[in-house]
């Protein structure tokens, strides 16, 4: 229950889940049965956009505008700076809700400009049905792999590897979701156990290769403490790693 009521914190997590279950009800009350088929594309495609949006978006080198920067702190490199503070855990609502909506208008219109039949019923089974579900799964793993909670098999393997681009290489696995490193393999951005071992830990880890006391992460903690509950001493000590 401890993980389901911090997932059920976030305002994102929540909006998620009634729009899955909205898309589901609609599909189930509405829609033809053959349309459930198209669910499964909306698992491989939420799969491959989890890793795009993570490695080309999220790990994107650090702008040079303050405001530019904070925008991405709070995206991304500020759960890598805090990986333990549970609010940054999550992807923000100003990030999800945007994509929702453009991938599902996208494929929906798209599929209508070819005359395909049914168009919008193939656009609710792919996006807000196999997609927003998959990506409730990748919370609810990433969130696992970040708690110091008993897990089983799946969630220890996903947090073996995630704890890797995390503490050991951060331009390596990218993926969370359970069976999304075949991904990384095809992009080249995974690494053998033995071969990580063997490698230098990358310098500035938690920064993502800024130093810890650059101005712009500085500022952007500090903008940021109150809202994450980010003490001063727990700043003091980001500065300094």
């Amino acid at each position: 229950m401890t993980r389901l009521a911090i997932l059920m914190r976030h305002p994102c997590i929540v909006l998620m889940t009634g729009v899955c279950g909205f898309g589901a009800i609609v599909l189930g009350l509405f829609g033809p049965l053959w349309a459930w088929g198209f669910v499964p594309l909306g698992i491989v495609a939420q799969y491959l956009n989890e890793y795009n949006l993570h490695r080309h978006i999220f790990h994107l080198a650090p702008p040079q505008r303050q405001w530019a920067f904070d925008l991405l702190y709070r995206a991304h490199y500020g759960h890598h700076d805090f990986p333990t503070n549970e609010k940054l855990f999550f992807v923000p609502i100003w990030v999800a809700l945007p994509m929702l909506a453009f991938n599902f208008l996208a494929l929906w219109g798209v599929l209508a400009l070819f005359g395909v039949a049914s168009a919008l019923w193939i656009a609710i089974a792919i996006v807000p049905v196999g997609g927003v579900a998959t990506f409730l799964g990748y919370e609810w793993f990433h969130m696992s792999a970040h708690l110091n909670i008993p897990k089983g098999a799946l969630a220890r393997r996903v947090t073996r590897l995630h704890n890797q681009h995390h503490f050991r290489d951060f331009s390596k696995w990218f993926h969370v979701s359970p069976g999304g490193e075949i991904i990384d393999r095809a992009q080249g951005t995974a690494i053998a156990h033995g071969a990580l071992k063997a490698q230098q830990r990358m310098e500035f880890i938690r920064t993502l290769g800024l130093r810890p006391d650059d101005p712009r992460l500085v500022s952007a903690r500090m903008r940021f403490a109150a809202k994450y509950g980010l003490g001063a001493d727990e700043i003091a000590q980001a500065a300094r790693r």
